[in-house]
């Protein structure tokens, strides 16, 4: 938001606004103290009110994550395509790509970088995209990523098919009750046949014998390879639900996720809920990390050093942002002046001090 202002900055009142919008339910004085390495506060050398900014190392971690998104444009572009090939209509609503943007991985101008660039795509109206030649894509794309895995069991394993051509990877979490005859459901469970993603989605009727089973199942195997595609493996619940029409699913996904916790797993905080994709994960982090996922990791890290060390970042900036022609004269007076407040060097205590005033009027207004 700060970027659609005049500058790459934006005054602490103007986003005391913005709670509510980004979801933020702390005071914003005690939120912009608690991460010191990624807000950059300070007064306004002309209106001297207090401004933030981003600081210099979190906008290199930022401009990292647009230049590998950038490299990694024919596999967004795959993406796309391979959510396209699950759609029943071959079409999707770009609406529903926005709301997962960032856990796919797209650039924020995605719909002019690939949907209008390359001619595999279709706008069919200003909110609709349709893939063209649906059938006539390339073979590889026509696979799931589960199917690797269960190619990988029958080589490593030596698994049949009969065990491995309907099968997903299981990974119970610690604790997990096993109860009589659950293990023999299973095994049924995973043997038991269904059409995959990519394929044309058969014919079951609640009638049938497993009917509503087989249809369950795709529905696993669509979230599935839904999850696979993400950068993180993981998606906010509540957005699955704009694809459920076009994936030919009507089912409720948090009953569909809590029916398997072996292969999925779901994590609330506040009032959002996320599902994970359990197999891609060990002790917290990703079994095969991608290049986005490893600079949003150094975005975490930035983020849990909290206030720790201001004192020594707050004197590299000192440095690069005090402009002395003679270097030795500066530094001299720098060593002389310590309990000195040099002009134009701000002090982080006076800053700090502000933004407690912010919090007891935000206190104030409550009451």
């Amino acid at each position: 938001m700060s970027t659609r202002r005049r500058g790459p900055f934006v005054s602490v009142q103007i986003m005391s606004r913005w709670s509510n919008i980004v979801g933020l339910n702390v005071p914003i004085g005690g939120f912009l103290k608690k991460y010191r390495h990624v807000f950059d506060v300070f007064p306004h050398p002309i209106k001297r009110n207090i401004c933030c900014k981003l600081t210099s190392k979190m906008k290199l971690l930022l401009q990292e994550e647009s230049d590998v998104t950038i490299n990694m444009e024919l596999d967004n572009v795959k993406k796309i395509k391979k959510l396209l090939m699950i759609s029943v209509t071959g079409t999707l609503h770009i609406h529903a790509l926005r709301l997962i943007k960032q856990e796919l991985g797209l650039p924020d101008d995605f719909r002019e970088s690939i949907l209008e660039k390359y001619s595999d795509f279709e706008l069919v109206n200003l909110e609709i995209v349709r893939l063209i030649d649906k059938d006539d894509l390339d073979e590889d794309l026509k696979v799931a990523e589960v199917e690797k895995w269960r190619e990988k069991e029958c080589t490593e394993k030596w698994l049949g098919e009969f065990e491995t051509k309907y099968a997903f990877p299981i990974n119970f979490p610690t604790g997990f009750k096993i109860k009589a005859g659950f293990k023999g459901r299973l095994k049924e469970w995973q043997r038991l046949a269904y059409s995959k993603p990519y394929e044309k989605e058969g014919v079951f009727r609640a009638s049938t014998r497993g009917g509503i089973e087989r249809f369950e199942k795709r529905a696993v195997g669509i979230l599935h390879e839904l999850l696979c595609l993400t950068v993180e493996k993981m998606v906010e619940i509540e957005r699955l639900v704009h694809f459920k029409k076009n994936f030919g699913i009507p089912v409720n996904f948090r009953e569909l996720i809590l029916k398997h916790p072996g292969i999925f797993y779901i994590s609330t905080r506040g009032c959002t809920q996320m599902v994970f994709l359990r197999e891609a994960y060990c002790k917290d982090f990703l079994v095969s990390p991608n290049p986005v996922y490893v600079i949003r990791r150094k975005m975490l890290d930035l983020m849990l050093l909290g206030p720790r060390n201001t004192r020594e970042l707050r004197s590299q900036r000192e440095v690069k942002e005090s402009v002395v022609d003679d270097n030795d004269h500066h530094y001299q007076n720098q060593n002389q002046n310590q309990n000195q407040n040099p002009r134009g060097v701000i002090r982080d205590d006076f800053v700090i001090s502000i933004l407690e005033k912010f919090d007891d009027n935000d206190d104030e207004n409550k009451k």
